[in-house]
Formats: structure tokens, sequence, C-alpha cells
């Protein structure tokens, strides 16, 4: 297995905001292909993970359109190095739970956008993924259905920025094909959010896989003892989501 830690550079100061004393990284885990029978040895998928926790974890400068240019130019870089690291480039997916997910869609609606293309270097779609993978993602900016916190956080008092967080309203038949899982009792990012998403996608013809499971808190991530801090999180019901969503990549 690599590993490398890579800086995301974008220009912040031409955004006009001041840069984060924080470095944004992209932490990547690579298989070796020495350690592959040559036989075996095919190019593989690529995905990016954006984990959820609200936005909270970042300053207002980093949210929209911040934090998209930055996710974008790491598809861009990704998808430069895949030849060196037998990564199909055509294959290059992001997945993102919670506000992880608002920002992976945010993505999704967003690539082509010429504010993105502008400040995070890209040229030619390179930054355009293949999918998107999104885990009871907040996707819209209407508080009655959606985790207040972290629209609240997203907007940090803005209101010009508050219509970019209903991302339902940008979707487009440029929308990158989406697989979307979501629980119905999540009492913390309503399954309205999913709902919301899927049925812009299905209005304009963009394909999509989305699994309603009817139990489960927010945020159970693999939904196992692998990452369960208590019992809550650990949901049986749930765990074949990594299975389906790694058929869904291959059969793209």
């Amino acid at each position: 297995m690599i590993n490398k830690v890579i800086n995301i550079d974008v220009d912040y100061q031409a955004m006009g905001v001041e840069p984060s004393p924080r470095q944004t990284t992209l932490t990547t885990y690579i298989l070796d292909n020495r350690n592959i029978n040559d036989s075996l040895c095919k190019s593989r998928p690529a995905v990016i993970v954006c984990p959820g926790g609200g936005y909270g974890s970042t300053s207002p400068r980093e949210a929209e359109p911040i934090a998209t240019c930055e996710l974008s130019k790491a598809v861009a870089y990704v998808r430069e190095i895949s030849a060196e690291h037998n990564i199909d480039p055509n294959k290059i997916f992001v997945c993102g739970f919670s506000a992880g997910g608002h920002l992976v869609a945010s993505l999704g609606v967003h690539w082509n956008h010429p504010d993105v293309i502008k400040y995070s270097g890209v040229k030619n779609g390179e930054n355009k993924p293949n999918g998107i993978i999104l885990g009871y993602p907040v996707i819209t900016g209407n508080l009655d259905i959606t985790h207040k916190g972290t629209i609240n956080t997203f907007i940090g008092g803005r209101e010009e920025v508050k219509p970019l967080a209903s991302l339902e309203n940008y979707v487009s038949e440029d929308t990158p094909q989406a697989f979307i899982w979501h629980t119905f009792s999540d009492n913390a990012v309503p399954v309205a959010n999913s709902l919301l998403f899927a049925n812009a996608l299905e209005k304009h013809k963009v394909k999509f896989e989305m699994h309603i499971y009817p139990d489960g808190v927010h945020g159970l991530s693999l939904g196992d003892i692998s990452v369960a801090p208590n019992e809550s999180i650990i949901v049986s019901a749930v765990q074949n989501w990594i299975d389906m969503s790694i058929r869904w990549i291959d059969e793209m």
C-alpha cells in the first residue's frame, strides 16, 4: 500500500478570501502494483472520500465555493496521476457522507461552473467525477427538511450564498450518475434530502441507484462494528450498501 499526503492548493487570494492556516490535504491509499500478479494487474477505479461533520470543522471561508474548488482540484489531480498508479481515468468517483455528501453533490452539480473551473485551475473537464456516492447526504437549504446546523454553517451569515445550499435546484444533464443511500428513520438529516436529489436526477434523465433502509440512526458509515462507537451504529441491514456501491462502480 502506497500512502501519500498531497497538498491541495487553490488560489484563495484570487477568490477574495484569506488563506486558512490549515493546509487542505488529500490523503491517498493506493495499492502497490509490485505486490500484484502481473496477469491480474489491471487499472482500478479510484474513490475520493469526504467525511461528514456539518462543515463544523471548517471556517466559513472553507464552505462553498472554496471547498468545491478544492475537491474539484483533487479529482483532477487523481486523474492526472492515473497512469502512474494504474488508476482507470474513466472511473474516478467521489463519495461523501452527511455534510460531506453536500460537498460531493455540490461538485456533481457545479463541476462545470465558471468559478469552479477558474479557481481550481481545470481546463478540459478533468475535474468531473464519473459518478458520485452519497450516504445520508445533506442536499437542500430548506430548513424545514434539512440539517439546520450544516446549512447555517455553510451560509455563514452570508445571505447571498443561501440559494447555493439547495443543490436539487442545480442538477442538470451534465450531473454525474449517482449512488445514494439513506435511512427512513434518520432523525438528523431527513430522508427527504436524498429523495429531492433523486427526483431532480430523474427529471434530467441522469441515471441513479438509490437504497432507502427503514431503520438506522444518522452517521452509520459502514454500519458494522469496525466503526461503531456504540451499538446503535451497528445496523446489519445497511451493511450491504458498500458491496452494492462497488458493484455499481464495476458496472459503469
